[in-house]
C-alpha cells in the first residue's frame, strides 16, 4: 500500500489518497500510465474508487434517500474531478463527511468524447460482484428542475460473466481488471491503445458502454450527470473483504481529449436476455399456501395481515423513458417490495417473511431481503439465503418441497436466530423507528443460466405477514 500517490504537475489536479498498488500486481507504475495517456491526446484528471456510505451521505443532509442501498451488500463508486474547463457543478460529493475526497465527485457531468478508466483489482472470494455506468440527474426543460432519475445504462460487467473470459478461467477474486466507461468510439480506441503501451494485457480490459441515444452528454448545467457503482455481496473470509471495502482498490483516470472532436459514438449493446422459458418456480404454489396457513396457526390469537408483495422497480431502460427514479437499479437482479406497514415495539409484533427460496430452484445465485423506511428508503438489517435456507422444514414436516421454501422474521426483539432481522430505532437512518411507515424489500441475484436476474413471471414472489399482538 502506498503511504500517498503524488502525480506531477502534468495532471489536470493533484489529489492524494491511499491505494493498493496496482504496479503490485501488474508492474506498471501510475507515471507510465499517465504517460501513455498523454501521448494518445488526453489532458488527465486523477480519481478514485472507493465505498460509498449512502446512510453518512443522508444523515449529513447531502442526499434525499438512501437510494434503497440493499443491507446485505455494500458499495463503491467511481470518485472523479471536474473536467478541464468545467464550469457548471456536479450534484453529489462525499467531501463533507469524507474530507480526503475534496474536488472529487460522485456524479459528474461528462463531455461526449471523454472515458473514465478504472484500473484495479477484482474482490477477494465472494457471492457476487458487479460493475455498472448509471445516469444519475437529469435536466427537464418543462419544469426547467433537475430530478434524480439513477438508472443503470445497460447490462454490468459482473463475476458471472469473467468467470467465462479466458483472462479469468483460472479466477476472478483479487485480479487485476480495467473498466473503460465511454460514449465514444474513438475515447475508448485511444484509451485502449494508451494502455496496452504501457504495458496492460488487453484481455483485462473492459468498456461500459454510454448510449448516446439515452444520455444528454455535456458539460453543460442542462445536461445529465453519470456516476458509476460497483457492487459486493457476501465475502467468504469477511476479514479479507473488510479489507477490501476500507481500501481503494483502484484509481480513476477522466482522460479529456485535448482537441475536442465529433464523437463516433458506440453502438449501443444489446440487453442479454432474462429467464430461459422452460425453469420456473409456479409449480410451489400450492406449497407456499400451506406454509402461509403454518405460519398463521403458529401465531394463533395474533392478528396476522397480508402485505401485497409487487415488482418494485423495472429496469433503467424504462425509468429513463418515463423520467422516474430508478434508484440505482441493475438488471443482474429482480426488485420486489410489499406494501407499507409499521412495525411498532410492541412484545411479540413482528413481520414474518416467506416464499420460495430462489437459489435452491436454481433460480438465483443469492438472494436477501431488508426493512426499509418509506421516507428514508434506507435498508436495515438484510436476510439472505443463507441465514434462512432449510427453515421452512418445521413448519411442513414431511413435505418434500419444504427444501425449496423458506420461513425468516423481521422484529425488534433479539432471538438468537440467524433468520431474524432485528431493528433498531433512535440510530436516524440506521433503523426504523415505531411509528414510521416501512416496508419490506426483496432481491433476486443472477440466474447462472443466464448471468442477468431472472424474469418476473418465472419466479415465485416473496411474500410477508405482519402479526400484531
Amino acid at each position: 500500500m502506498h503511504d500517498m500517490i503524488r502525480i506531477a504537475a502534468f495532471l489536470i489536479m493533484i489529489i492524494p489518497f491511499s491505494f493498493s498498488c496496482m504496479a503490485d500486481i501488474t508492474g506498471i507504475d501510475e507515471n507510465t500510465t499517465i504517460q501513455a495517456f498523454q501521448e494518445n491526446g488526453f489532458e488527465v484528471g486523477l480519481g478514485k474508487m472507493q465505498t460509498v456510505d449512502a446512510i453518512g451521505l443522508y444523515d449529513a443532509g447531502i442526499t434525499p434517500s438512501c437510494y434503497a442501498i440493499n443491507p446485505s451488500a455494500p458499495y463503491m463508486s467511481f470518485k472523479v474531478p471536474k473536467a478541464p474547463g468545467q464550469t457548471s457543478n456536479n450534484t453529489i460529493s462525499d467531501s463533507p463527511i469524507n474530507p480526503d475526497n475534496k474536488g472529487l465527485w460522485l456524479d459528474y457531468h461528462t463531455r461526449p468524447d471523454e472515458a473514465f478508466v478504472y484500473i484495479g483489482t477484482t474482490p477477494p472470494e465472494c457471492d457476487y460482484f458487479s460493475y455498472c455506468g448509471y445516469i444519475a440527474m437529469r435536466y427537464f426543460p418543462l419544469t426547467k428542475e433537475k430530478s434524480r432519475v439513477y438508472a443503470s445504462l445497460g447490462d454490468a460487467i459482473s463475476l458471472a460473466r469473467l468467470k467465462k473470459e479466458p483472462a479469468y478461467m483460472n479466477g476472478v477474486f483479487s485480479k487485476p481488471i480495467i473498466i473503460i466507461f465511454t460514449a465514444d468510439l474513438n475515447a475508448d480506441a485511444q484509451a485502449r491503445t494508451a494502455l496496452t503501451t504501457a504495458g496492460y494485457p488487453e484481455d483485462i480490459i473492459h468498456t461500459l458502454v454510454i448510449p448516446h441515444t439515452l444520455v444528454n452528454l455535456g458539460l453543460e448545467s442542462e445536461t445529465d450527470t453519470l456516476t458509476t457503482l460497483h457492487r459486493v455481496a457476501f465475502f467468504t473470509n469477511q476479514e479479507e473483504g473488510d479489507a477490501y471495502m476500507n481500501s481503494t482498490p483502484g484509481v480513476v483516470y477522466r482522460l479529456t481529449p485535448e482537441n475536442e472532436e465529433e464523437p463516433s459514438f458506440i453502438e449501443i449493446p444489446d440487453l442479454i436476455p432474462r429467464g430461459n422459458g422452460d425453469v420456473h418456480e409456479l409449480d410451489l404454489m400450492d406449497d407456499l399456501k400451506e406454509l402461509r396457513q403454518a405460519i398463521i396457526d403458529r401465531y394463533d390469537g395474533y392478528q396476522a395481515d397480508d402485505m401485497e408483495t409487487k415488482i418494485w422497480i423495472f429496469e433503467g431502460y424504462d425509468a429513463i423513458q418515463r423520467g422516474i427514479d430508478a434508484l440505482g437499479d441493475i438488471r443482474d437482479t429482480v426488485y420486489l417490495n410489499t406494501t407499507n406497514t409499521i412495525l411498532g415495539d410492541k412484545t411479540g409484533e413482528c413481520i414474518i417473511v416467506y416464499g420460495v427460496n430462489h437459489v435452491a430452484t436454481g433460480k438465483a445465485t443469492y438472494a436477501n431481503f431488508g426493512l426499509y423506511g418509506l421516507a428514508a428508503l434506507n435498508g436495515i438489517q438484510g436476510v439472505s439465503n443463507h441465514d434462512y435456507s432449510g427453515t421452512a422444514e418445521e413448519y411442513l414436516p414431511g413435505n418434500p418441497n419444504a427444501q425449496y421454501l423458506y420461513v425468516a422474521k423481521i422484529s425488534r426483539e433479539e432471538d438468537g436466530n440467524p433468520s431474524t432481522s432485528v431493528i433498531p430505532s433512535g440510530v436516524g437512518a440506521h433503523g426504523v423507528e415505531p411509528d414510521e411507515p416501512c416496508f419490506v424489500g426483496f432481491r433476486v441475484y443472477v440466474e447462472p443460466e443466464t448471468s442477468v436476474g431472472p424474469a418476473w413471471n418465472e419466479i415465485v414472489y416473496d411474500r410477508a405477514i405482519k402479526i400484531t399482538p
